[in-house]
């Protein structure tokens, strides 16, 4: 038997109540993983956050025409 994943977003109460966004209909019990996204206190702890302004400037005009010789070639 294979597993399918679907992600719905939910908010989980600190009593740790679930309250999913979307309608979602079972057949029975399911195993389930709950991945929490947690406000970071401090930006220079988050790496992610931290190539957020890198990442800003690839989605400039700029950056797109300077990069159009490569879809031409595909």
């Amino acid at each position: 038997m294979s597993t399918t994943l679907k992600t719905i977003p939910a908010m989980v109460s600190p009593d740790g109540t679930v309250r999913l966004f979307e309608p979602l209909e079972l057949d029975g019990p399911v195993a389930a993983v709950v991945t929490f996204a947690l406000e970071a206190e401090d930006a220079e702890e988050e790496p992610a956050l931290l190539a957020e302004t890198a990442l800003e400037d690839w989605n400039r005009k700029e950056e797109d025409e300077a990069w159009d010789y490569l879809r031409e070639a595909m």
